[in-house]
């Protein structure tokens, strides 16, 4: 089964018409995205979009064989003018099957957002999934017979429906996830390509054609992510984003709960508040154990934290204390995180603050945290694939 991208872009396009943000500023050439639409073997057009004669056209396709034109969201806007060699555009009530001349069968998948999916197998078993923008599968009930081959969706705007899709096998590590419906949220350039390499998923330009069955180029999700930055630079937002489309993540709070302060109340709430709700959340400082442990993907928020407890444990703010052993004693704590991070066989996110550029700290205990912070993090950088840091909310690149 072939398929053609004619658009990946949102309804209105990208860049949106007169939109002054940055995001649609720099979508030019190449970063332009027209509305999505999809042609399977040059038989069934999914979606129709104006313009979309002369992009068959570039992508060296006609439409000229198209015997079906199937919708799958309410087109706002003007009506787009049919071209005469294609039949009446339609939408399939959910659930229900349409077997098209060609041969190719198509399901209606029951969204919940207006809209229809529809699952599209070829006379040959390939199988691909083809979700409408801001919409994501609903009444997904039992395991998947098999995993697609190809799943077209919202990635960026409707993460969940990727991991719905993994909970239940419907995408498995050899599908194919192509993020479309792009849209002026989304992040530009190379950053699009790293968030959505972290969800196992990738963006082609339009204009594209994919064999559907052949075998996937699935992007290198990294294992070991370290993401640092400065305050309110938006690092765990930042990583949260890297494990969203996953159906079980394990969330490790190091902070714990501090009774009597409403304003760190309302900062863990805040952070609760934006975690998907199948996400686990463990207050726990014993990382090394969770690490050691089999499961789903681990979010460590933050290690800021966990050395804060690290040094409290060890009495390693006197002066005293730290020569009496408490230098040691805090270094084997550290080095059996490091150990655990080396070895961990899960997939792991963890969050870092970035306190050396700042103003030196007034007092010796002060300075000990932040050259023992500085170490730390350099030691579990090392043992990362990649490295992030985070500046005013946009994310550099520093390893991998």
């Amino acid at each position: 089964m072939e398929l053609t991208l004619l658009g990946t872009g949102a309804p209105d396009g990208l860049p949106r018409p007169s939109c002054p943000c940055a995001a649609c500023a720099t979508a030019r050439g190449p970063w332009a995205r027209a509305a999505t639409a999809l042609l399977v073997d040059d038989a069934l057009l999914l979606d129709l979009t104006p313009g979309a004669v002369f992009a068959a056209a570039r992508a060296g396709h006609s439409l000229g064989a198209v015997r079906q034109v199937l919708l799958t969201h309410p087109h706002d806007g003007p009506a787009v003018e049919l071209p005469p060699m294609l039949p009446p555009a339609g939408r399939v009530p959910d659930s229900q099957v349409l077997t098209l001349i060609s041969g190719h069968r198509v399901r209606a998948v029951p969204m919940d957002a207006p809209g229809t999916g529809y699952e599209v197998s070829s006379p040959d078993g390939e199988r691909l999934l083809y979700l409408p923008p801001g919409a994501a599968p609903s009444g997904l009930d039992g395991r998947a017979e098999r995993p697609y081959d190809l799943v077209v969706c919202d990635v960026i705007g409707r993460p969940e429906a990727v991991a719905r899709l993994r909970a239940v096998g419907a995408v498995g590590p050899a599908t194919a996830v192509i993020a479309v419906h792009l849209d002026h949220d989304a992040p530009p350039g190379a950053a699009l390509e790293r968030r959505l390499a972290a969800a196992g998923a990738r963006a082609v330009p339009d204009g594209t054609t994919l064999v559907v069955g052949e075998y996937p180029v699935v992007p290198d999700v990294p294992r070991r992510v370290l993401v640092t930055g400065g305050a309110r630079s938006g690092k765990s937002l930042e990583a949260e984003q890297r494990l969203e489309t996953f159906p079980e993540v394990v969330y490790v709070a190091t902070g714990g709960r501090r009774e009597g302060d409403p304003e760190w109340a309302a900062r863990v709430g805040l952070h609760r508040e934006r975690r998907p709700g199948a996400w686990r959340t463990e207050e726990t400082c014993e990382v090394a154990e969770l690490l050691g442990a089999d499961g789903p993907p681990l979010l460590i928020d933050c290690l800021s934290l966990w050395l804060t407890d690290a040094m409290d444990r060890v009495d390693a703010w006197e002066d005293a204390r730290w020569r009496e052993g408490g230098e040691s004693a805090l270094r084997a704590r550290v080095a059996e995180l490091v150990g655990a991070v080396r070895g961990t066989r899960r997939q792991v996110v963890l969050v870092t603050n970035e306190v050396g550029s700042g103003v030196v700290p007034a007092t010796p205990a002060g300075r000990r945290f932040r050259d023992e912070l500085g170490r730390l993090n350099a030691a579990v950088a090392a043992e990362c694939e990649e490295v992030l840091l985070v500046v005013a909310g946009q994310a550099v690149v520093v390893r991998g």
